[in-house]
């Protein structure tokens, strides 16, 4: 479920650095010096009881500081626990006194004195460690050489392995001497979980937790959950505060499935959960808003959805001029629909005109469909589809699927596909027809229908054709050529939203566009419909109608466009979940790519990029099929280009070109001073041009 930054980031916090550990063989605990000293650790634990503080006699050992570090203890290759390991630094704290005759008398004392002050050091330091529910203390002994004993010089560490604690867990750690003769040390520290840890192998408790990641997607965060498929798992959303508190949820985040569980911060507190929303009609609509079906190559689909759905799925027959799709025999399985999970068409050829329909199993009402020719398949087709049906003893019989239901052929209704029931069957047995679906009940064959035309008509038509054209083409051109220029060529600008100063800019184009005039399309405009529809099938029905209307699509290159042109090129398209919920250019390249590999671009597309913000050579050697305008030191050409056959004279149009100029220039200049912005054309050079 999508959610702000703001609420992730106080679930979960900051995404942890992933740390390496040590591995440790064995059950025995351990101790080392640094070299020079001498350490011994007591075999088991000792009772942890500092004591007073009590004076020096003279040098002692104390400890100054502690260190940790992670470790693993590894009883066997894939069985390990999380292990503490403490460093203690020690130094020589305190003098030797001077006898009172020798100060009194100002001569040396008796030499027996002198003994002790080159004498080794020896120190008995505690480590204690508390992470619940355990708690343990340790005793070392360290001996000091005479050579290093210096007043309030460090001496070296003595380093203990190791502590075993539970992942995520708190730990407490105090060091002292005994006896004691400062104020013992602490440190606190909180230990990582699972996900900071290069762990997941080797500790138990690490390979049964499910693994969260988070993936950015614009102003949306996703969690990603990997656990196996016949784990049960939870999930809890929560703000760490407390008293009494009103949390508000979006309502448009609230479905079906979402729980809520409290619990108060203490140790073995009992956890509240409820799951108010399964009954609630506003989250049934929420999950169906959030639920996409997905076509996947070659005869795949999927439905997206955050919750499962009650629903079923059947194949549909779509026949042009926008009719009720027919819903098809064989169905898919009956059987409730299985969310995020990749399911397979039952069909030996795919057609332009198959679709896929989700219906609620409540209502029984269309909610969600997605037909094959949205996929590269091509346009609906005029085709007949035949049902076949299989009985006993190779009995067959075929209808014709049209409106009012399945016609049978060779029957005396008025249909189309009756009058034309012969021919059908000719065109089937003489392999005509495409066989979509086959099983031991029937098949279905999809048969073409353009050859059926009344050629006796065809003559007529053209020349109705002709001669409404002649009437048309006088007519525009005797109209004022203001007024006839007034509606304008359309145009759709695709553009990758590289910052905010950057979508300023293509605004601002769009806007002077528009003066021109022409009719422009670009997302910036229709954010409400691409939230709706999906930038997919939003660019799907502008690209269609700006084709079919005769005008351009205009691609809009940018560092970020370079970059998102070179991942579909060189990786067969960017990871999912990459790019912003509106962007329209990412979500394009599907279908602007096989335009230009299939050599249809030319007439259909033009490029531009702005001057100062990109090189020329950056743009990649496939867009170059088509005219790419430097912006605004080519706007007369683009402006041309965009107008077509019929535009304005040269004069008018190097005017409009001005006016163009001067509505971007403020918007350019501030990209151009913005930091970062003004190298972006520099950085994308020839050379990133040439990967391509």
């Amino acid at each position: 479920m999508p959610m702000p930054w703001f609420l992730l980031s106080l679930a979960l916090g900051r995404s942890p650095v992933v740390l390496s550990l040590e591995r440790l063989e064995g059950l025995q605990d351990a101790a080392r010096c640094s070299p020079g000293l001498s350490c011994h650790l007591w075999d088991g634990d000792v009772v942890c009881l500092p004591g007073s503080i009590v004076s020096a006699p003279g040098p002692v050992l104390v400890p100054t500081s502690l260190q940790t570090e992670l470790v693993r203890r590894c009883y066997q290759e894939t069985d390990c626990d999380l292990c503490v390991r403490v460093a203690v630094h020690l130094a020589v704290h305190g003098h030797w006194e001077k006898p009172e005759d020798e100060e009194k008398l100002g001569r040396a004392a008796d030499p027996e004195p002198e003994e002790p002050r080159n004498a080794s050091l020896q120190a008995q330091v505690v480590l204690s460690f508390q992470a619940y529910p355990t708690a343990r203390c340790v005793l070392l002994e360290v001996q000091v050489p005479a050579a290093l004993v210096q007043p309030g010089q460090s001496v070296g560490s003595v380093v203990f392995d190791c502590f075993e604690a539970a992942l995520g867990t708190e730990v407490q750690i105090w060091s002292y001497t005994q006896p004691r003769y400062q104020k013992e040390l602490n440190l606190t520290r909180q230990l990582p979980d699972c996900r900071g840890l290069e762990v997941q192998d080797s500790i138990q408790s690490c390979r049964a937790l499910p693994w969260l990641s988070v993936t950015a997607d614009g102003d949306n965060v996703h969690l990603v959950l990997d656990v196996s498929e016949e784990q049960s798992f939870g999930l809890s959303l929560y703000w760490n505060q407390t008293g009494p508190q009103t949390i508000p949820l979006n309502q448009t985040d609230i479905v079906p499935c979402l729980c809520i569980q409290a619990w108060p911060l203490e140790p073995d507190s009992v956890r509240t959960s409820i799951c108010p929303f399964t009954e609630d009609p506003r989250a049934h609509r929420n999950l169906w808003r959030a639920a996409r079906l997905q076509l996947l190559p070659p005869r795949g689909w999927r439905l997206d959805a955050p919750c499962s759905l009650h629903a079923q799925a059947t194949l549909c027959w779509q026949a042009p001029g926008r009719g009720p799709c027919q819903p098809l025999v064989p169905p898919l399985p009956r059987e409730n629909v299985t969310v995020n999970m990749a399911l397979e068409f039952p069909l030996l050829k795919g057609h332009p005109n198959l679709c896929v329909q989700v219906s609620s199993w409540e209502k029984m009402q269309l909610q969600l469909q997605e037909c094959l020719w949205a996929d590269s398949l091509g346009p609906l087709k005029d085709d007949m589809l035949l049902v076949e049906a299989r009985g006993p003893q190779d009995n067959r019989s075929f209808c014709a699927l049209e409106p009012s239901g399945c016609t049978p052929l060779l029957s005396r209704a008025s249909t189309r596909a009756a009058r034309l029931g012969e021919q059908l069957l000719q065109d089937l047995h003489s392999g005509q027809c495409l066989q979509l679906w086959d099983d031991d009940l029937g098949a279905l064959w999809a048969c073409p229908m353009d050859k059926y035309i009344h050629q006796r008509w065809v003559l007529v038509w053209l020349a109705c054709l002709l001669f409404a054209a002649a009437l048309f083409l006088l007519f525009l051109l005797k109209k004022d050529h203001v007024k006839a220029a007034a509606t304008g060529r359309a145009a759709l600008l695709l553009y990758s939203a590289d910052d905010a100063g950057f979508e300023r800019l293509v605004g601002a184009l769009a806007s002077a566009l528009c003066q021109v005039p022409l009719r422009v399309a670009v997302d910036l405009w229709s954010r409400r419909e691409l939230s709706a529809q999906g930038p997919l099938a939003w660019f799907h029905a502008q690209r269609r109608r700006t084709v079919q209307e005769g005008g351009l699509v205009v691609l809009i290159f940018s560092p970020g466009a370079v970059a998102l042109c070179h991942e579909w090129l060189q990786d067969a398209g960017p990871a999912p979940g990459a790019h912003g919920p509106h962007d329209a250019f990412a979500a394009s390249l599907s279908c602007v790519l096989p335009d230009f590999l299939q050599g249809r671009a030319p007439g259909r597309y033009v490029g531009a990029y702005f001057d100062g913000l990109l090189h020329a050579d950056a743009v990649p050697a496939l867009f170059r099929a088509v005219p790419v305008f430097s912006l605004p030191s080519q706007l007369p050409a683009f402006l041309g280009s965009l107008q077509g056959p019929r535009g304005p004279r040269p004069g008018r149009l190097g005017e409009r070109a001005e006016q163009v100029a001067r509505a971007l220039q403020p918007a350019l200049d501030s990209c151009l001073r913005t930091p970062g912005t003004a190298g972006m054309g520099r950085g994308m050079g020839p050379e990133a041009g040439d990967r391509t």
